[in-house]
């Protein structure tokens, strides 16, 4: 593991505490990817929460795809991190999804940023009615990590998942209108099996 990862992985324990499981997933032509496991318990009563967070992704900073060349050291770094109910769906199959989204940086040079639409093409997790997530702003959750410079520090993007209608509707009006709707209804982001904020009002 490299130093910024051994950085990461204390900033997700000190944040988070132990993970109770963890999982690693390469793709052809990428690095290695893990995704952590953490439960912890709903201070509002709703039962336990478990988190995922990717452990990998922030290992080299991602490059805006417009660059000539990718600066090895300079760019944005970030690792995610995906927060639902647990008990109420099979979401340990996320693993896999959540490790596509953290290699996408390597294999498609994009930059994942707060605001992006990220989709895996398929259920997040068996009977899941999202495909796509919202990332949304750092800071809440786990604290930024900054590293020595020149180097960017580490953000934890947190994850929201979108139904399709959700997401298209969000194409269109931005992601801060799609926010402020979820909020407006009272949507619990964290049920795995939510249906769709109302769209039409």
């Amino acid at each position: 593991m490299s130093d910024v990862l051994e950085l990461v992985q204390a900033r997700l324990y000190a944040a988070l505490g132990e993970p109770d499981a963890r999982a690693a997933v390469t793709f052809l032509g990428t690095d290695r990817i893990e995704v952590l496991r953490f439960v912890s318990e709903d201070t509002g009563g709703g039962g336990d929460i478990v988190r995922y967070a990717t452990l990998g992704m922030s290992d080299r900073p991602m490059t805006d795809p417009t660059a000539v060349l990718a600066d090895p050291v300079r760019g944005p770094r970030a690792e995610l991190v995906l927060s639902v109910r647990a008990g109420r769906a099979d979401t340990d199959k996320v693993l896999r999804p959540m490790a596509v989204l953290a290699a996408s940086p390597q294999v498609e040079g994009i930059v994942v940023a707060p605001g992006a639409s990220l989709d895996v093409g398929e259920p997040l997790w068996p009977g899941a009615p999202f495909s796509s997530v919202l990332v949304a702003e750092p800071g809440g959750l786990v604290e930024d990590l900054t590293l020595d410079e020149p180097m960017d520090p580490v953000r934890f993007l947190p994850l929201l998942p979108m139904t399709p209608n959700e997401a298209a509707w969000k194409r269109v009006h931005g992601a801060k209108e799609l926010q402020e709707r979820w909020l407006r209804h009272g949507t619990d982001l964290r049920d795995p099996l939510r249906s769709g904020v109302p769209l039409a009002d």
